[in-house]
């Protein structure tokens, strides 16, 4: 994934992770910040979506693929980050 996507992207995905921390410095729950985060994110990408449609009922016929898209993609991506925390666990944890 980090060859085929620009810095940006990463800054993007980095401003938001930052605020998430930012949140965790007033709000000492990990697993509720990051539901709110993914929450969020939904949110974001059902109205990113919608803005692509004319219609309710033509954005119904779509709902599936949709589905397929964003959860596919989600898990890349989670798979992506589970394997680069596993494989850099020591140094991300500060295991000693």
């Amino acid at each position: 994934m980090a060859d085929a996507t620009d810095q940006a992207f990463y800054d993007r995905a980095d401003a938001h992770i930052e605020l998430s921390n930012e949140q965790l410095k007033t709000f000492d729950n990990l697993g509720q910040v990051s539901a709110s985060m993914m929450f969020g994110t939904t949110r974001f990408n059902a109205w990113a979506l919608a803005r692509n449609f004319k219609s309710g009922e033509h954005m119904a016929a779509e709902r599936e693929a949709m589905l397929k898209y964003y959860c596919d993609q989600y898990r890349m991506m989670l798979e992506d980050n589970l394997d680069d925390h596993i494989n850099h666990f020591a140094q991300y944890m500060q295991v000693k």
